[in-house]
């Protein structure tokens, strides 16, 4: 199979908790491999998210903000985990989508 016959895809995101080694290391070197622009890792248990971007050598290194989907901080995405322990998830995807809405 030709991966090179379809267009990448702009942005991908690995949710991890029991796989966070292997998409920190393996999945991001295939993604990077692939020339995907950017990449996250979700650490569900750390609630967090490891965005990165890809350099032009091609190798991926960490960003403040998102490449693909322009003006988001990832702070403000993490946020929106934080919320998750004590809102419920519509109540924290409501209060997400106030804060994009001025980008």
């Amino acid at each position: 199979m030709n991966l090179r016959q379809w267009r990448v895809p702009n942005l991908v995101c690995e949710v991890g908790d029991t796989t966070l080694a292997t998409n920190l290391d393996e999945k991001k070197q295939i993604y990077a491999a692939l020339e995907i622009p950017e990449y996250w890792v979700i650490d569900v248990s750390g609630m967090r998210v490891i965005a990165f971007g890809l350099q032009a050598d091609g190798r991926y290194q960490q960003c403040a903000s998102s490449i693909a989907l322009q003006g988001l901080s990832i702070a403000l995405i993490e946020q929106t985990l934080s919320r998750l322990a004590y809102e419920t998830n519509g109540t924290a995807a409501l209060w997400f989508v106030r804060q994009i809405s001025n980008l």
